[in-house]
C-alpha cells in the first residue's frame, strides 16, 4: 500500500519536473536572458531573474525529493520471503553428488629413466 503511494509520488514529481525543466530555456535565453529584459527596463529585467531563480530551485527540490522518493520505494517493495541456503539449512553430505573416483589435476607421465651408458657428465680426462 506505501509502496503504491509512493510510486504516485513519484510519478507526480516526475510530470511536474518534466513541465519544470522545459519551462527553462538555456543559458543567456529564456526569461532569464538579458535579450529583451533589459531593452524594456531595469523591472522587467529583474522580475525575470526572480522567474529564472524559481525554476532553478523548483527544479532542484522535485529533483532532490525524486531521489529521496527512488530511494525509499526500495525500501518498501514487497519481497517474497527467502528461504535458508542449503548450508544454512545443514543439509546433509550425502545427498550431495560427488564422484567416487575423481580423475587428478596433474598428468600423469612416466619418470624419466636415467641412462648413464652414454651421458657426458663432464669428468673427461684428457
Amino acid at each position: 500500500m506505501l509502496y503504491t503511494i509512493i510510486i504516485v509520488l513519484i510519478t507526480i514529481i516526475c510530470a511536474l519536473l518534466t513541465l519544470v525543466i522545459l519551462l527553462q530555456n538555456g543559458q543567456g535565453e529564456g526569461l532569464s536572458g538579458m535579450g529583451g529584459g533589459a531593452a524594456m527596463g531595469g523591472s522587467a529585467g529583474l522580475g525575470a531573474r526572480r522567474t529564472a531563480d524559481i525554476l532553478s530551485k523548483s527544479t532542484s527540490i522535485l529533483g532532490g525529493a525524486f531521489l529521496v522518493l527512488c530511494v525509499l520505494a526500495n525500501f518498501f517493495i514487497s519481497r517474497p520471503q527467502q528461504s535458508n541456503s542449503v548450508l544454512q539449512q545443514g543439509a546433509p553430505v550425502n545427498n550431495i553428488d560427488v564422484p567416487s573416483q575423481t580423475p587428478t589435476a596433474v598428468p600423469t607421465t612416466p619418470a624419466p629413466t636415467t641412462n648413464d651408458a652414454g651421458s657426458d657428465n663432464g669428468d673427461s680426462e684428457n
